[in-house]
């Protein structure tokens, strides 16, 4: 692979990044998105012309999350922390003891959704 098929790659990943980095407005995204999947269906790399057709595919529910400006990161996170916690755990004599660590390492768990934030 020569230095500028790694630029193309590069160059491609990070214009896609830069298109959900959050400061740009639906319409913006929107059109971006449509751009990006144009290119890289052109582009003849297979991960990229891949992902193409998986973001046309799912289109819609990106443009959702992104006007509602909703994540799964957080419960993601959360999920993680709990599954490290449970690995751990294994050993100890009843999954109460599992559960009290759990809570008290996650303690009460408030997510809030973006639009409940704002009132």
């Amino acid at each position: 692979m020569t230095n500028l098929h790694i630029t193309r790659h590069t160059i491609m990943k990070e214009s896609l990044r830069a298109i959900f980095a959050g400061d740009l407005t639906a319409d913006e995204v929107s059109e971006l998105i449509s751009r990006w999947c144009s290119r890289a269906s052109r582009s003849r790399i297979p991960s990229f012309t891949k992902l193409s057709k998986t973001i046309r595919t799912h289109t819609g529910g990106i443009m959702a999350a992104i006007e509602l400006g909703v994540s799964n990161g957080r419960v993601e996170g959360l999920n993680t922390k709990i599954r490290s916690i449970i690995a751990r755990c294994y050993g100890l004599h009843s999954a109460e003891a599992t559960l009290a660590l759990v809570m008290l390492s996650c303690g009460p768990i408030d997510l809030k959704l973006p639009y409940e934030r704002a009132g």
